[in-house]
Order: structure tokens, then sequence, then C-alpha cells
């Protein structure tokens, strides 16, 4: 299963529409954001997309309060199972500990991938492009082996994504 993620949109609608758009082109099955969305119309942006979809409130996200029942919005920690591994979903990394096989998480804008005892821990990074001036996002691939991970990301100005590969056997 290609699971999308992203980030820290922080309201810029244009480039998350972009990075959804990728992931959506890139064969994936299903979307989460790992909060901090700040405007309503990022959350209908993941909804139009067709694919099911997850998004956890960020620190930023108080505002969105009004449209919980309106979109798979989700408090942290969120525990779910997905492409036949279980998942922690948080926006702040405050739950760290390995207690499922895929901790997603947001807030420090900064891409991360690190297989430690068996848990996969993956922030997408910012797909604001505030601190940095790329966008970015990440694909998880779920196989019966394998957890292999893509990050993507475009410098602000240009249509195409680069992107860097990370591969981890499943125990």
């Amino acid at each position: 299963m290609k699971i999308g993620l992203l980030s820290d949109t922080h309201s810029k609608k244009g480039r998350s529409q972009k990075v959804i758009d990728h992931l959506v082109q890139e064969g994936a099955e299903f979307l989460i954001h790992a909060g901090d969305i700040v405007k309503p119309e990022i959350l209908e942006q993941l909804k139009s997309s067709g694919l099911r979809y997850v998004a956890v409130y960020g620190n930023n996200d108080a505002g969105l309060i009004e449209y919980h029942d309106r979109y798979n919005l989700v408090q942290e920690p969120h525990y779910f199972k997905l492409g036949g591994a279980s998942f922690k979903l948080m926006h702040l990394p405050f739950y760290m500990n390995g207690d499922v096989e895929v901790i997603v998480f947001g807030h420090t804008h900064v891409f991360e991938c690190d297989f430690k005892n068996r848990t996969l821990f993956l922030n997408p990074g910012e797909t604001c492009a505030r601190d940095e001036p790329f966008s970015g996002c990440a694909m998880l691939e779920i196989t019966d082996n394998a957890f292999n991970v893509t990050h993507y990301f475009r410098e602000v100005g240009s249509e195409h994504f680069e992107e860097r590969h990370y591969s981890f056997e499943r125990a």
C-alpha cells in the first residue's frame, strides 16, 4: 500500500495542492496530514483528492474545530491500522515510544526518517516552505517485508520534485 504524507501546510493552499496532486500522481492510495493545516480549504483539498485520508490537529489548528464533523480530523495521539501496519499519528513529537510499527508526526518542519527497534519514525517535513525554500512531502510504501519511503521536495517556484529513497526491513 502507498500512503502519501504531508505536514505543516500553514495555510499555503497552492503548495498543499501541488503536494497532494504529486502524491496522487505517484500512486498514493491514502493521505495522512500530520497537522498545522490552518485553513479549512486544505481540508477540502484532502477530501477532494478522491482518496481516503486522515488529518491530525496541530498546535495552530484550533480554528478548525468547527469543521471536525465535516472532515476526518483526529486528536493526537491517534492510533489506527493501515496497509497491514499499526500507526500512531500526531503533530507534536511527544509520544515517541515505539508502541506501533509506524509513527507519523510533524511540527519540526524537518524531514525525518528513522528506523529504531522495529519502529519507523516518519516526519514528511514542511509543505509550506516556511523555514527552507523547499516544499516537501513523503510516500510510505508498505509491503509484507519492508517499509519503503520516498522523500519528495521541490524548490519554491519549480514544478519538479526531487526525491530520495529509504528502505527498512520489517521484522
